[in-house]
């Protein structure tokens, strides 16, 4: 899985693994969630976006199921 550090207040890092179309999202906070089924073109939106957080927020927090990992 491929992870980027973010600069974002709420999310460290953000990997994704292409042939799973798995996003991994890591929080500040600890906690790490995996998103199932989400297309690159996501993935690469998220990493460029302006505002991780609002992007995130918009676009994949209640679109994709998630798995918490911890």
């Amino acid at each position: 899985m491929e992870r980027t550090a973010v600069r974002s207040t709420e999310i460290a890092i953000v990997g994704y693994d292409q042939s799973s179309k798995k996003l991994e999202i890591a929080f500040r906070t600890g906690s790490v969630y995996h998103y199932e089924d989400v297309p690159q073109e996501i993935y690469e939106g998220l990493i460029r976006a302006k505002s991780v957080g609002t992007y995130f927020a918009e676009y994949v927090k209640n679109t994709y199921s998630y798995v918490k990992m911890h």
